[in-house]
């Protein structure tokens, strides 16, 4: 069947195959592991075992760029910066990632006044001086939600509609929807805007490491506050 596609059809296909899955994840992958283990509530342990089911999409869409598409995963080759480069971008992109953030819940909560936020600060408890499930949690974010979605999905929708514009707006926007199964509006807002600085810094400068080491960055210092201070609005994946 796949030699009835063409290149851009397996984009597409591959695209809808790895936002379904990362949607199937985020929404029933806890009910999975609370019906296969007993577990009645999410310790740290089923947290693990859920961001593990995330590495397993990524793994899932690698095989298929690999068998099905038959062509290299990150469409766009890196490119490679001294190491004063990737600390200024890190750091720039991270300032203007939680500045910008914070500008726009500020705005969320002056025109909404209140979100509920119940399933963000149910998982608070979790990362409460656990500094392994942090890392992990970290990782897996910085990792997995960059080379899916500005390393595998941007590309492609460039490529399907031949506009760099349309590859920003719709892999932020995906990026923004998966994050509404976290219940607010701050959670899909804030992420697109996230996902839109990062798809244009990955559109001029093709490289995927600078975007997972400051994604990695913004949730390492948002879980270790949450040590310390109640904090309300995550941005982990």
């Amino acid at each position: 069947m796949t030699g009835f596609m063409g290149l851009n059809e397996k984009y597409a296909v591959g695209i809808l195959l790895t936002f379904m899955l990362l949607g199937i994840v985020m929404l029933y992958v806890f009910p999975v592991i609370s019906m296969i283990t007993g577990a009645k509530t999410i310790t740290g342990n089923t947290f693990s075992i859920s961001r593990i089911a995330i590495w397993v999409v990524l793994l899932i869409t690698f095989l298929y760029s690999l068998f099905i598409e038959k062509g290299p995963f990150l469409l766009k080759i890196e490119k490679k910066y001294s190491t004063a480069f990737n600390i200024k971008a890190v750091v720039i992109l991270y300032l203007v990632c939680v500045f910008g953030g914070a500008v726009l819940n500020g705005l969320i909560q002056f025109f909404i006044h209140k979100e509920d936020g119940s399933k963000i600060l149910q998982f608070t408890s979790l990362f409460k001086n656990d500094y392994f499930l942090i890392i992990f949690t970290c990782l897996t974010a910085g990792a997995v939600e960059e080379l899916l979605m500005r390393g595998f999905i941007q590309p492609r929708i460039e490529k399907i509609y031949n506009s760099p514009l349309a590859g920003i707006l719709v892999s932020a926007a995906l990026f923004g929807i998966l994050h509404s199964t976290y219940g607010t509006i701050g959670q899909v807002i804030v992420p697109f805007f996230i996902g839109v600085v990062f798809a244009m810094f990955y559109k001029k400068y093709s490289n995927i490491k600078i975007l997972i080491a400051c994604h990695f960055m913004i949730d390492f210092v948002t879980l270790m506050a949450m040590n310390f201070i109640d904090f309300k609005h995550l941005s982990v994946f």
